[in-house]
């Protein structure tokens, strides 16, 4: 009887193990995404990550030669914390900056975070490179001499005032501390960095708690507490600022308070009436969405949070969101930044940041694959005309200066029009900057080359690897997914095709593989590699699960072997 008993037993657990079979979950349409090219032309993807490689062993040397070089200099202003540091210029010849000037004091958070976070992304230790510690040196952007005590833009605002940096623009001071964040999460033992990071996250809280949901402001006083305005618009998409750093504490800390700052945070976001996007936040804004929902139940919309990336405001800022459009044979679909500038204004550094949150929100909403997997294609394509080596001469502004830029430091911007009436005559797209608007009475075109947006490359670098069928990308899911659980690798692959396309996996231990945008695994107990079968132009998404593990399901999600491999089962 008792053997019985036992015998049941394992049926009953063999019964709850088995995997159930799911339908396959509907793709998403995003209609700007649906407006682009399925395999974009003239088709070219650069290899990002060896170009992150680059731009970090070519910008960090400080024994560059050649005009304008090096772009690394010492601060040992020693605001914020007693240490030297290394300032590196926003765009090259930027007049503003520099050892000479203001004390060598000026220098971006944008810049030499972005450039931090795009090395460390591609596998460089920046806390251990040239006897310096690259990590370390960024908390001196902690503004706690001006009683903010969160990371800022500059280390001492008032200089970036003089030397033609910026007013309180609300975004400017909360990107650095998400950079910071994602920084925190590839260097967690960091002297310094905890106490930081629950200062930053403190202060989003507090200041969550005061705007009651109504962040309608052009800025915050972190030191004053209280929202501001200004001639500068109100940025309400600073609340997915605070909402994505206020998980990600959740996340690193386990502080329930977090959780619920950052779920306000988004409540706020989501309740805006017409789209609030500024400048770069936003798509924060939808991957949390997708991420809480998939983590914690809720139901917040991702669709509206990526239409708002995507389709362009219609409040102050008419305009920002996603390009769209074949200009005299290229196409441009894909970059980021204003699409009534002048035609269309696309900025590299701003296209690099959209995939950070993007790509891995299809991890935890895979009805997104397709929509996603099409955008990064176009993106990839076009960022390239940024850089001097891939943009025709004819098509950019200053092609007689691009050794200046040393293979590694693309143009600030692809314009439609250019603005500069020097420029009125080249055909667009226009490759060219604002450097020369900086200063008034200085015209340095050189500055044209952003520093500070190429650094942000490996971002791109992380997540995009060739397959062997050109435009058919492999993009790394879990690359820029900070503070996740436990995950097994996961790839997206889209297929601009009208055909099937098969395309190769390598692997390096036995596995099966998963596919989350069908629900089933493709594969048992294979090893060396695998090819897939790609439908025609659609997204397949491939999780390399251990083989033999044990399956179970717990609600919407799908494990093995405890971690979750899909967050939809349907």
């Amino acid at each position: 009887m008792k053997h019985l008993i036992l015998y049941s037993l394992s049926l009953l657990l063999l019964a709850a193990c088995k995997e159930s079979p799911k339908k396959a979950m509907p793709q998403q349409n995003l209609a700007r995404v649906d407006s682009m090219p399925n395999l974009p032309q003239p088709l070219e993807i650069i290899d990002y990550h060896q170009l992150a490689l680059q731009f970090d062993s070519t910008v960090y040397d400080p024994n560059a030669t050649g005009e304008y070089w090096p772009l690394v200099w010492l601060d040992s202003s020693h605001k914020n914390y007693p240490q030297t540091v290394v300032g590196l210029y926003t765009a090259i010849g930027d007049v503003r900056q520099g050892p000479s000037h203001n004390k060598g004091m000026f220098h971006e958070a944008l810049a030499s975070m972005g450039a931090i976070l795009g090395a460390s992304l591609v596998g460089i230790d920046k806390s251990r490179q040239r006897d310096l510690n690259y990590v370390g040196m960024l908390k001196n952007y902690f503004n706690k001499d001006i009683g903010w005590n969160i990371m800022m833009n500059n280390t001492c605002p008032e200089v970036a005032l003089l030397g033609g940096g910026y007013g309180r623009d609300w975004w400017y001071d909360v990107f650095p501390n998400v950079l910071f964040y994602a920084i925190y999460d590839k260097y967690p033992n960091e002297p310094g960095f905890d106490s930081i990071a629950r200062s930053i996250a403190d202060k989003f809280y507090l200041a969550d708690s005061l705007l009651h949901g109504d962040y309608n402001y052009s800025y915050f006083d972190y030191g004053k507490m209280r929202p501001m305005k200004t001639h500068i618009c109100p940025q309400p998409d600073a609340a997915a600022g605070h909402a994505w750093v206020l998980y990600s504490a959740y996340k690193k800390f386990g502080d329930e308070k977090y959780l619920s700052g950052a779920i306000s945070a988004l409540n706020a976001l989501q309740s805006q009436p017409l789209n609030p996007t500024y400048e770069v936040l936003m798509p924060f804004g939808a991957y949390l969405a997708a991420r809480i929902n998939a983590e914690q139940g809720k139901d917040f919309s991702v669709n509206k949070m990526l239409g708002w990336s995507f389709d362009g405001t219609p409040l102050c800022r008419e305009g920002w969101g996603v390009l769209i459009g074949n200009w005299n044979g290229m196409d441009i679909s894909g970059v980021v930044g204003s699409t009534v500038d002048h035609g269309g204004y696309g900025f590299l550094m701003n296209t690099y940041d959209f995939a950070w949150p993007l790509v891995p929100l299809v991890r935890y909403n895979q009805s997104y694959a397709t929509a996603i997997g099409k955008w990064m294609l176009n993106a990839a394509n076009a960022a390239r005309f940024f850089y001097p080596a891939h943009m025709p001469d004819e098509h950019e502004a200053i092609p007689q200066m691009a050794a200046a830029t040393k293979g590694v430091i693309g143009y600030e911007g692809l314009i439609r029009t250019s603005g500069f009436e020097k420029y009125a005559h080249i055909k667009g797209p226009v490759a060219q900057g604002d450097g020369p608007n900086w200063v008034p009475g200085k015209n340095p075109e050189v500055s044209q080359f952003s520093v500070y947006g190429s650094a942000h490359v490996g971002i791109f670098g992380s997540i995009i690897r060739p397959t062997e069928i050109p435009g058919i990308l492999q993009l790394n899911l879990l690359a820029t997914d900070f503070y996740r659980d436990k995950a097994y690798p996961t790839f997206l692959y889209y297929n601009p095709y009208p055909e099937s396309k098969e395309i190769t996996l390598p692997l390096d231990k036995r596995s099966d593989l998963y596919n989350t945008t069908t629900g089933s695994f493709i594969a048992r107990k294979v090893s060396d590699s695998f090819n897939i079968i790609l439908p025609p132009q659609q997204s397949t998404v491939i999780v390399i699960v251990p083989a033999g593990k044990r399956v179970v399901y717990e609600g919407d999600k799908m494990l093995v072997d405890n971690v979750v491999v899909d967050y939809n089962v349907q």
